[in-house]
């Protein structure tokens, strides 16, 4: 079963809440999705890996044995698809061989080294863009398909509205939830003024210090067109939140154009301009305001391969990589020459 308590209420009932959860998960589910977003999300935290490591190494055992066994004997596997290309990925790197999430200071910019995030299969990220608002698909991927329901961190009632929480599958932030308000209605990834000042009022009065929620617009990184925000909590604030930079009162300049709000009608006024204007943005809303970072669609020729998939985590200066010689080797001024590609 889900969580009960509210979830920010208290950072400590946060985390106690969330690792017992994955815990739960794994022990009454034994499907390949389930162990694969248990595993991605103790990858992410040295704590949780320590806790569910041998539980974890103990399951891929056991689905490697059956899935190596149906495929010999020629029987029709029963998992997704998806699921099965990364478990067969994850068992040709070894159990023993995963690594946990390494990361490191580049100047201002955070690089994180997280190999099994780069097995998430692309989704709509990937997509061609060619506008904000694209009608939400009952029959594509959306958060309220059933085989999603073992995924749910909480649901309930949320700042006056209902919401659920689901684990993010491949995280990239710490505690890191994909938060869906109001799931019955079936909104595309288009956000309205009424959720705006939702998620302003929802980290404004939390409880948890460091509570952030990103978002990506369509076009801006987006992977699923249903109404959503990820929840994280950040111990020390983000790049983009530094006070070095100009947007936060500082006399350094972000790399592209970044505008910081301390009132929600404000920032409203600004994200309707750019709804109007067909251009994709990535939002952070944090205990101190909002920051907004208008940029080039995912799909802009401007991009290399790379840099295409960037969505509010990397324009709030923390990327993700895949391979190590490229943790090793991005500096910080290679990372704001791509950062700065992304400017209108």
């Amino acid at each position: 079963m889900p969580a009960t308590l509210p979830p920010f209420s208290s950072a400590p009932a946060l985390e106690s809440a969330f690792a017992d959860r994955l815990t739960a998960m794994l022990e009454s589910h034994r499907g390949l999705g389930v162990y694969i977003l248990v595993l991605a999300n103790a990858a992410y935290d040295a704590g949780l890996w320590t806790q569910l490591g041998p539980a974890l190494a103990a399951r891929h055992t056991e689905l490697a044995d059956a899935l190596t066994a149906a495929l010999r004997q020629g029987r029709k596997l029963t998992e997704p698809d998806d699921d099965i290309l990364v478990f067969l990925k994850l068992h040709a790197i070894g159990f023993a061989h995963l690594q946990t999430l390494q990361s490191r200071r580049a100047g201002p910019w955070e690089m994180l080294f997280n190999p099994i995030r780069a097995l998430r299969p692309p989704r709509t990220s990937g997509l061609r863009f060619d506008r904000l608002l694209c009608p939400f698909n009952p029959d594509g991927f959306h958060f309220n398909r059933p085989f999603l329901a073992k995924e749910i961190f909480w649901e309930g009632e949320l700042a006056g509205k209902p919401a659920r929480i689901l684990y993010n599958k491949f995280p990239f932030a710490r505690l890191h939830g994909l938060l869906v308000p109001e799931p019955l209605r079936q909104l595309p990834q288009y956000l309205s003024p009424e959720l705006h000042g939702w998620a302003w009022e929802l980290c404004a009065q939390s409880d948890v210090p460091g509570l952030c929620l990103g978002y990506n617009s369509y076009g801006a990184g987006a992977s699923v067109n249903h109404l959503h925000f990820q929840s994280f909590v950040q111990a020390s604030p983000l790049p983009v939140q530094d006070a070095r930079f100009a947007h936060n009162g500082g006399d350094i300049a972000y790399p592209l154009p970044c505008q910081r709000f301390s009132d929600p009608a404000a920032a409203w006024f600004q994200l309707d301009q750019l709804h109007q204007h067909n251009i994709p943005y990535n939002l952070i809303y944090s205990q101190n305001g909002l920051h907004l970072i208008p940029r080039v669609p995912q799909d802009s020729s401007r991009l290399n391969a790379q840099c295409s998939g960037y969505g509010w985590s990397e324009m709030a200066g923390v990327v993700t990589l895949f391979g190590r010689d490229t943790f090793e080797a991005l500096n910080a001024q290679a990372f704001e020459i791509e950062l700065a590609g992304f400017a209108l």
